[in-house]
This record gives C-alpha cells, sequence and structure tokens, in this order.
C-alpha cells in the first residue's frame, strides 16, 4: 500500500468526496433495479440522505436507542417534543447510561416517558454501565448479531434496532418492514391498492441490497416531503 500523502488539490479524498462517490453509486445500483426508485431518484437530482440527521441532537448508540424508544407509538413531532424536554433534564443533551440512571424516573414520567419506556431505558442503561452492552464492540458486529443482542431487552424490538443502526451507526442495508410509515410511504410509491403488510415491504426491499437504507430515504422524502419533487 502506498502510504504516501495526497496533496490538497491534487485528487485528495475527504469525506464528503467519498460520500459523493458512495451515493452515485448507490443511486445508479437502485435506479438499475427498480423502476419506481429510479423515478424518484431522477425526481430529486439534489436530495441529500442525510440532510435529517442535521435536524437531530448528536447521538452515539445509546443516544439513538434512547430516542427509538421515545419514539415508540409516537408521531415525529410528539418525539422531538419529549426528546427536547428529556435533554433539559441533562444540560440540553442527551445522557449517558450512568446519568439516565441518576435521574429520578419521576423525572422521565414528567418529561414525557411511559413508564413502561423508562423501565426499558433503565435496563438498557444499566447493561451499559455494568458492561453487559458495549458500544464499541457492538459498532464492530453485523447488523443481525446487534438486532438479536438488543432485541433480548424487554421492550426493545426490531424497529427500535434498526433505527438506531441507522442513526447512529450508518448502516448502508437497513429496512424497517415494521414501520407504519414506510408501509404507508411503499403503498404511495409503488401506488397499490393496500397497505403492504411486512412481508409484502421486505420482498419489494430485496431489490434494493444493498441499499435499503437510501431507498427508504427516497421514499420517504416522496412520500412526506412532496415539495422536494423537480
Amino acid at each position: 500500500m502506498d502510504d504516501s500523502p495526497v496533496e490538497e488539490g491534487a485528487g485528495a479524498v475527504t469525506p464528503e468526496t467519498s460520500h459523493a462517490d458512495w451515493l452515485a453509486r448507490a443511486r445508479s445500483s437502485l435506479r438499475d433495479a427498480d423502476p419506481v426508485l429510479a423515478r424518484l431518484i431522477d425526481e430529486r437530482p439534489d436530495f441529500d440522505p442525510r440532510a435529517w440527521l442535521t435536524e437531530l441532537p448528536a447521538m452515539d448508540l445509546f443516544g439513538a436507542l434512547l430516542f427509538q424508544v421515545t419514539g415508540q407509538q409516537l408521531s415525529v413531532a410528539a418525539t422531538r417534543r419529549t426528546l427536547a424536554r428529556i435533554e433539559g433534564l441533562f444540560g440540553g443533551r442527551l445522557p449517558t447510561p450512568a446519568e439516565l440512571l441518576d435521574v429520578e424516573p419521576a423525572a422521565l414520567r414528567e418529561a414525557g416517558l411511559s413508564w413502561r419506556k423508562i423501565t426499558t431505558l433503565r435496563d438498557l442503561a444499566q447493561r451499559f454501565t455494568e458492561g453487559r452492552l458495549d458500544a464499541t464492540t457492538l459498532s464492530g458486529l453485523p447488523d443481525h448479531e446487534i438486532l438479536a443482542q438488543l432485541t433480548a431487552i424487554p421492550g426493545i424490538g426490531p424497529w427500535t434496532v434498526q433505527g438506531a443502526l441507522i442513526v447512529a451507526l450508518g448502516r448502508e442495508d437497513v429496512v424497517l418492514p415494521g414501520d407504519l410509515a414506510l408501509r404507508r410511504a411503499v403503498e404511495t410509491g409503488y401506488r397499490l391498492d393496500h397497505l403492504p403488510s411486512q412481508d409484502e415491504v421486505l420482498a419489494i426491499a430485496e431489490r434494493w441490497r444493498p441499499y435499503r437504507s437510501l431507498a427508504t430515504s427516497y421514499l420517504f422524502s416522496a412520500t412526506f416531503e412532496p415539495d422536494h419533487r423537480r
């Protein structure tokens, strides 16, 4: 391997150019694999699949799981309101596992979390603080192994983990078949006459591999942000 430095301005690879190259490859793959996605991609030449992440607070894996648990059965707006109140308990940021355990559960209840979600989050935080779960170790595992370890915790299902894989770890091939919003987006994008089942979503999503996360972003944009159309 050539370890000599690349001079700036002489073809240096930066995170942004690397992302641009990846995005070009991913768009080309999805366009070739699926005519519906080809249409959505062509309608949105300037679409940035990372833009929505800038609207969220900085999150490590624990923070992303907290975000996902908070959002269970809630609208996006309600989730963000609750998350803001939780941040208010910790100086305007999301807590570490130890900090969450130190705060009174009643304070989390007042912030808008249900007692069930509080129990789940305290269990999760306890596992992190005791070392039964380790963020660095988890981050190095394939998606299915992370899913298996985290869904062993009562109150954490596949939807919660899959969202955290996208938000915290930037995993590229994640699909959330149980997400009602995605099912509606598939119904709209593919012009179905019914709300697809989880199995139907998974069957359609097979053609998106290995870029199912990006395909999902385009479907969400088309359905819930139609003003982005060109």
